[in-house]
């Protein structure tokens, strides 16, 4: 595509790219996991702690995906490790709509979450390139906007599917995330590129106080320090928020008797006002700082997260809901944007590879915990109060985050 014929900055090209890539890698794989688990547990005759580790082995292939980013960046660059991730998501899918056990299962999500990091690492690395620091919460929240347009997605498509076709609907509706991931690939490998000097660009935004280079030998708060803090701050996030994501429909309808196309109405409304979330804290962390924007997110995820282990009834849930969606994708797009401004452009591929390495080790244990724990107990009960508990002490870390100086 040529540049002179857009009436815009590339940039923005580069978001649409970011949109498309996490509505296939993460929105449509991923979290439509929580709306086929009925039906596949049904089919399958498996009990909660078994779906539980399947969606383990997920997070476990994308944790491995974060140890291996770094490298396959600098090796491929992040367009080709993006493509190479979409199409070990497309082919996994298409695996899985075929399976009948438990061990190909856990093997083929995991390969799913192993393209799912390789698509979604160097993505969210590629915002520190193309936007400078007050644009990078905004590019950020308008990727993910692809994950809540797949969560809708998903939410409406799927019970639809297994209306019409039964017992076995789960199955095909794998096999349509699989193909949509195939076409997403495609458009994305046309338009994606590394970065804007390869299209005679500069980043989109205004040039900060200190320059880049200067930024990069000084990094703005110490390093390490600010890296191990922000990681705690998404390891927290990471163990507490695929709990909700994973077995909130299960709940809705084991615990509350709902219908699967009424809980599929729920969980598209989380999308909804996911996408809301995405764009709007992104914009509100680049006015009120990236500490006051995940204090705000967590504690409306702790809120949401007692409201639905208290059981206070359709009311308590119907609020847990709305408070989840609307602060569902507030932390990955302020967490993005926060390792350009504390770390510098020269460190933000490492820097935003370890803290999602801490995420990936949260959301091994959530998960699989959680089923086990609702396995034993016969409630998820427990597993979301636990959840609130831990989401509280994210707000109390996220307090402590230092004023990053001026990032470029």
């Amino acid at each position: 595509m040529a540049t002179s014929r857009i009436p815009f900055h590339y940039g923005w090209i580069i978001v649409l790219c970011g949109a498309l890539t996490l509505f296939a890698c993460l929105g449509l794989a991923r979290f439509a996991y929580g709306m086929l688990l009925p039906a596949m547990r049904a089919s399958l005759d498996f009990g909660y702690d078994r779906m539980g580790f399947i969606s383990t082995a997920n997070f476990v292939g994308y944790l491995a995906a974060v140890a291996l980013a770094p490298l396959a960046i600098r090796r491929l660059l992040p367009r080709k490790t993006v493509i190479g991730g979409l199409l070990l998501v497309a082919g996994s899918l298409l695996g899985i709509s075929r399976s009948d056990s438990f061990v190909p299962l856990l093997l083929l999500y995991g390969l799913t979450g192993l393209g799912g990091g390789f698509a979604n690492i160097p993505m969210m690395v590629l915002v520190s390139h193309w936007f400078r620091r007050e644009r990078r919460g905004r590019a950020a929240g308008l990727m993910i906007l692809g994950n809540g347009a797949a969560i809708v997605f998903s939410g409406l498509m799927i019970p639809a599917l297994n209306q019409q076709l039964g017992p076995e609907g789960w199955r095909s509706g794998w096999l349509l995330l699989g193909v949509i991931t195939l076409g997403v690939t495609v458009v994305v490998a046309l338009l994606l590129r590394n970065d804007p000097a390869q299209l005679g660009l500069e980043p989109l935004g205004s040039r900060a106080p200190l320059t880049a280079s200067a930024l990069e030998a000084h990094p703005p708060t110490g390093g390490g320090g600010i890296l191990a803090r922000l990681g705690l701050v998404y390891f927290l996030f990471g163990l507490t928020y695929m709990v909700f994501g994973t077995f909130i429909v299960a709940t809705m309808v084991a615990e509350f008797g709902y219908a699967e196309t009424k809980a599929g109405q729920f969980w598209a409304w989380i999308g909804l006002f996911s996408m809301a979330s995405a764009v709007g804290f992104g914009i509100l962390s680049d006015r009120i700082g990236r500490k006051g924007g995940l204090m705000v997110a967590f504690a409306l995820q702790s809120a949401a997260f007692l409201c639905a282990g208290a059981q206070l009834g359709n009311w308590g849930l119907l609020l847990a809901v709305v408070l989840f969606g609307l602060s569902l994708f507030a932390i990955p797009s302020i967490m993005a944007a926060a390792v350009g401004d504390y770390l510098g452009l020269a460190q933000a591929a490492s820097g935003f590879s370890f803290i999602t390495l801490c995420f990936g080790v949260g959301q091994i244990f959530g998960p699989g915990g959680a089923g086990m724990l609702a396995e034993a107990s016969g409630s998820f009960s427990g597993a979301y109060l636990a959840s609130g508990v831990l989401a509280a002490l994210a707000v109390v870390l996220a307090s402590r985050l230092p004023r990053p100086r001026s990032a470029g």
